[in-house]
């Protein structure tokens, strides 16, 4: 090695740094579940390990992290050896290193096939990373009599009293011809419906919630009481066998339906692909949809499926030569918590949130996340300095989940719930006696709550007005001495003109050569800055603005109800509201007693109008826009037929000729009520490609399913008193679009 080839002492001092930060990581993580930093922030550590390691060889020893697997072993439960070596999988963190990884396996298996060692093609079995803890099953003659974490891989901790408290692990075997001895592999995870009850007992029970599904399922099969282990809600799922004795298969796929005839709880989600594009879709498919899963994931597997490729291939020290997992973006990083403030709802609601140093998580940077009230905030013992760990999953709002306590240094305070409105400085209290939240009780003059209603109403779920978004509500509700500002009650929107906006300004940062200054000035926000030779004018999207107004007007009545900023009222209920009522005067005119009975309105929603419509400003609103020509009636197409009447569809997944919003407006204008979730009461899911749970929890109910053509023919016809009946709805509908008479 040249002198040139030789780690510098930096270098060698950012390893040594590398090494030790990764033990203690890991140490944290599976010794004492409670993690240090993210998964993700590990994964990043690890990989400039490895970098570093590939770089300088001579650097790596048998004791690197690199060459170990999971953690060391708790003196806490007696230590096991596995009959087979549990290994870790390599991960990718980009399609194209997952690419690199199959084009590499398929060289070597070519190799070997031309030896004529293992057959040819190649079969992929692809299915999801569960988010768990690895266990192994040692079972005999269909006996289970050791269950064990995989610990560093060769040694493990027995947790067997635990496991059995796992109701999916049966402690026998189902059939025939059992083996005289098998290692079963698999993850005991906690469901994620499961963990979102679980957190909500600890919160309610004033305790902090846990942070992860995964962390929470590894401290509960380490209670040293396998009684407090019964009360946690542990699943779990098998992928894989170790060591064998007394029979034998020939591939992972196959090994899977065995499991299954056994008795042993095998996972749903997995298929075996012979093409790379089709484990390309498979990611797709499951990165848009894993939060419709029974448990979470961090990623998909990939693995050889014949088992004889996969021994020929063989494992390095940690890894299967012949499996990868494909890590998705992390939705779950740690930051640090600067601030607590307080917003002010559009219902007077005064809700914590959190303010962080910006940071990089489900593919968008956060630095605020809310954190709901101030019980929640006690509950989840965050305190204002702490390092958090900050959740986003897809287009959710980012959760503050909990704090890292165990990097507290003492500089952290308590966040102290404000007393007084932040914004119009009105005594804050909770609506009626025994509510958790507290609200700013000025609805009517609020700034803050009138800058939240007037955004909501241009939202889609609303008036669907593009152009008035969070900045311009800003700048048409905000105080601005000694002007008033041209909103100062939504009451005005529709009577707004183009000049009223003229002397409308906002702050914003000076900009030197393209960039920041950091130096605030005050700007005409719907207006151009004017010159001597061009004055000023509306802005292009002033423009667009009043154009949207204009439009808005002729939404239908269930958006204009959303658009009130009704309590509890919301897409769902007007809906129900507008094609049961037909007409605001209708609703307004219905007693407490007539609007409850309306199926998907209930007495807390009834109340909330009858509530809201005893306020005169709140009927100044309605009457403004009336006036102003938004539409307050529905006109009911006498041609479309109501063939739904009574029934409660749910559509699932993509359909051609419709999208979601489509769908549902074909359902309630046909009588019928589009529901969201499915249950014994629903009468039809139509499913789409992609549905996901919701056709799985249809079939397991029994339920009747529909492709989109069958749904057409629902709309058209209704539901079929019998299935001649519906044969010759379906033989009448073939001979129309035929051209054939009878």
């Amino acid at each position: 090695m040249s002198k040139a080839d030789t780690p510098s002492e930096p270098l060698r001092a950012e390893y040594d740094s590398l090494v030790e930060s990764v033990r203690r990581y890991r140490f944290a993580y599976y010794n004492e579940d409670a993690p240090l930093i993210s998964d993700a922030e590990f994964d990043q550590l690890f990989r400039r390990l490895e970098e570093i390691e590939a770089l300088h060889p001579e650097l790596v020893s048998n004791d690197s992290p690199t060459q170990e697997v999971g953690g060391e072993i708790s003196a806490v439960f007696s230590p096991v050896q596995h009959l087979s070596q549990m290994y870790s999988l390599e991960d990718v963190f980009s399609l194209d290193e997952l690419e690199a990884w199959v084009l590499k396996a398929q060289l070597s298996a070519e190799k070997l096939a031309g030896q004529r060692l293992v057959e040819s093609p190649l079969r992929w079995l692809t299915e999801l990373k569960i988010d768990g803890l690895a266990v192994n099953l040692l079972y005999r003659k269909g006996t289970l009599v050791r269950a064990a974490t995989r610990g560093d891989g060769i040694t493990g901790e027995d947790i067997t009293h635990n496991v059995l408290t796992i109701k999916e692990i049966p402690r026998q075997l189902k059939g025939e011809n059992l083996p005289e001895e098998v290692e079963i592999r698999g993850e005991v995870f906690i469901a994620s419906k499961d963990f979102a009850e679980l957190n909500e007992q600890m919160v309610a029970a004033g305790r902090a919630p846990f942070a992860n599904p995964r962390n929470s399922a590894a401290g509960s099969l380490r209670q040293k009481d396998p009684a407090e282990t019964a009360k946690r809600p542990l699943s779990m799922l098998v992928h894989g066998i170790g060591a064998r004795q007394g029979f034998e298969v020939g591939g992972q796929s196959e090994s899977y339906a065995l499991l299954k005839e056994w008795g042993l709880p095998t996972s749903p989600y997995f298929k075996v692909f012979s093409g790379y594009s089709e484990i390309l879709d498979f990611i797709a498919h499951y990165g848009e949809h894993r939060h419709d899963l029974l448990h979470e994931i961090d990623g998909i597997v990939v693995k050889i499926d014949d088992f004889a490729t996969q021994r020929a291939l063989g494992y390095t020290s940690r890894v299967p030569r012949w499996a990868v997992a494909y890590k998705y973006p992390p939705e779950e990083v740690n930051t640090k918590l600067l601030d607590i403030q307080v917003n002010v709802g559009r219902t007077g609601r005064v809700t914590p949130y959190g303010v962080m140093v910006p940071v990089k998580v489900a593919g968008s940077t956060v630095e605020m996340a809310t954190l709901h009230n101030q019980d929640v905030v006690k509950a989840k013992g965050v305190l204002i300095g702490d390092t958090v760990v900050l959740r986003k999953a897809g287009d959710v709002i980012p959760e503050i989940v909990g704090p890292v306590v165990a990097l507290r240094d003492g500089s952290e305070r308590e966040f102290v719930m404000p007393s007084h409105c932040p914004a119009c400085g009105t005594a804050l209290a909770p609506a009626k006696e025994g509510d958790v939240d507290i609200r700013c009780p000025n609805s009517r003059s609020c700034p803050a709550q009138l800058r939240e209603r007037v955004f909501h109403l241009a939202g889609r779920g609303a008036f669907d007005i593009e152009a008035l978004g969070w900045e311009a509500a800003i700048a048409l509700t905000q105080p601005a001495e000694p002007a008033e500002p041209p909103v100062q009650n939504e009451a005005q929107i529709f009577t707004l003109k183009a000049e009223d906006l003229a002397e409308v300004r906002i702050e914003r940062q000076k900009r030197l050569k393209g960039e920041p200054s950091g130096e605030l000035e005050l700007v005409p926000y719907f207006y151009t800055k004017g010159t001597p030779k061009k004055p000023s004018e509306p802005t292009a999207n002033t423009l667009k603005l009043f154009a949207e107004l204009e439009k808005a007007k002729s939404q239908p009545l269930w958006r204009v109800l959303v658009a009130l900023s009704i309590r509890h009222v919301g897409p769902t209920a007007s809906r129900a509201l507008a094609t049961a009522f037909g007409s605001m005067e209708a609703i307004r005119a219905a007693s407490e007693q007539e609007l409850a009975e309306v199926d998907g309105v209930g007495p807390i929603i009834a109340q909330a109008l009858i509530e809201w419509f005893s306020e005169d400003w709140h009927r100044e609103i309605v009457e403004a826009w009336a006036a102003a020509g938004v539409r307050m009636a529905d006109e009911r197409d006498e041609t479309v037929p109501r063939t739904l009447e009574g029934l409660t569809i749910v559509v699932t997944g993509s359909l051609q000729n419709y999208n979601r919003d489509q769908a549902k407006e074909a359902v309630i204008s046909r009588g019928g009520k589009a529901a969201g979730s499915v249950s014994k009461k629903t009468d039809y899911v139509v499913a789409g490609e992609n549905a996901g749970t919701k056709r799985d929890k249809a079939e397991q109910l029994g339920l009747k399913i529909l492709d989109e053509e069958g749904f057409e023919l629902l709309l058209r016809h209704g539901p079929a008193e019998d299935e001649a009946a519906g044969d010759e709805a379906v033989a009448d509908e073939t001979a129309e679009e035929l051209g054939q008479d009878d």
